[in-house]
């Protein structure tokens, strides 16, 4: 009956996919299929409730910190953080370096705020439209965003996978980054020289669109622009919990925004809550959105997988599974059966963080080392789900940047 079920999700899922509806849909009749079969097993109406909503527990300051992360890029967007980075940035940008600039510019912005999504939204629509402006490759380019949009969602103190792992396997989430920093290294480095030579070997021309002109004559670009970057940097070093250290950026991005770029402040709720939205459209094109709002597709998406997850452990739902991946442990090594069930969850689930949380359920029991484990995770589930065509963790980036899949 197990298989039947995640048949018939999966087919939902795809149906979704391939007929351009919301995968939102799937994931409701996941949830009353998985309801279900609980109900079929004994299982009362007050206990699923309970399974559901032990699973969301799981992931709530995830889910808050998306709720943060939208309301602290909407404040970026508005108090010149990330244009006077794109500004200073895009200065250096020439044809031939475009594809390795785009890959560490997203990297960098990715690092800072541990967001791919925002990323992508922000640092990505910049470079994917200097990379159209300069006719340089939009599946060369969609590539080295998402590339370097995903280094940050991994190894980054404030993003919410890293903070998802590290919470699942109860390690210490500063331990894992040090341990992620060291098997990022090579491939990093690897990336950046494949990036290199593409881009000399990418014919384009003079950029046509002068971004740099306009976000000089929309904003007033000085050093107290960068303050609400600092403040992510400083209190992650300082360790401090990740949802404190968004907010305060926050905070203090709203008090930049206001004093600097003389944001109205009656504007600030709509600001936090739709996202900023300016007046001038070639701004808007470049730098409007964030906002609590922006987020709330991958709330409720993830919100209900999560909800999957509890129940699995509640029904025991995925006991036949469990076993065989037992015995798969034993044949191939243990890294190589988390890469390969965060590959099968990754496509069956369509998002990242059921993904990882699937992939913990399925694993974690044969991995007794919790800290290597919480690596093992970080380097499959994590940077698979990127690589599924009709996964939100590609598919919502690309979309943000206008990149063909």
């Amino acid at each position: 009956m197990e298989l039947l079920l995640l048949g018939i999700f999966a087919a939902a899922l795809l149906l979704c996919v391939f007929s351009g509806i919301s995968i939102i849909y799937a994931m409701i009749l996941g949830l009353v299929l998985f309801f279900a079969y609980g109900l079929v097993k004994k299982k009362t109406w007050k206990q699923m409730l309970v399974f559901s909503w032990q699973g969301v527990k799981t992931a709530k300051n995830i889910l808050l910190t998306f709720l943060l992360i939208g309301m602290m890029t909407a404040v970026w967007r508005a108090s010149g953080s990330i244009a006077f980075i794109v500004y200073y940035a895009s200065g250096i940008c020439v044809p031939s370096i475009m594809l390795l600039a785009s890959f560490l510019l997203c990297s960098l912005v990715s690092f800072l705020t541990g967001t791919a999504f925002g990323t992508a939204a922000t640092m990505g629509v910049i470079c994917m439209t200097m990379a159209k402006s300069m006719n340089a490759s939009e599946v060369l380019a969609g590539g080295a965003v998402l590339a370097g949009i995903y280094f940050g969602d991994r190894c980054s103190p404030v993003s919410t996978s890293a903070l998802l792992v590290s919470e699942l396997t109860r390690t210490d989430l500063y331990e894992n980054l040090k341990g992620m920093a060291k098997t990022a290294a090579v491939p990093f480095a690897v990336s950046c020289v494949i990036y290199w030579v593409l881009g000399l070997q990418t014919h384009a021309g003079k950029t046509d669109v002068d971004i740099r002109a306009a976000l000089g004559e929309f904003y007033h670009l000085s050093i107290w622009t960068l303050l609400p970057v600092v403040a992510v940097l400083i209190f992650s070093i300082l360790r401090m919990e990740v949802k404190r250290t968004l907010a305060i950026s926050a905070l203090v991005g709203i008090f930049v925004a206001v004093l600097v770029q003389k944001y109205p402040v009656s504007g600030l709720p709509s600001l936090c809550i739709s996202g900023f939205s300016p007046d001038n459209e070639q701004i808007n094109r470049l730098m409007g959105g964030g906002g609590v709002l922006s987020n709330m597709k991958v709330v409720a998406i993830v919100g209900i997988s999560s909800c999957y997850s509890g129940i699995f452990k509640g029904t025991d739902f995925l006991h036949g599974i469990k076993e065989f991946i037992g015995n798969l442990n034993s044949r191939i090594t243990p890294f190589g059966t988390t890469l390969l069930t965060s590959v099968v969850t990754a496509a069956v689930s369509c998002n990242q963080t059921l993904s990882i949380m699937l992939t913990n359920q399925l694993c974690g029991e044969n991995n007794p080392d919790k800290k290597e484990f919480a690596l093992s995770l970080e380097n499959s589930a994590v940077v698979v789900a990127p690589l599924i065509p009709w996964s939100i963790a590609s598919a919502v980036p690309l979309a943000f940047i206008g990149a063909r899949q």
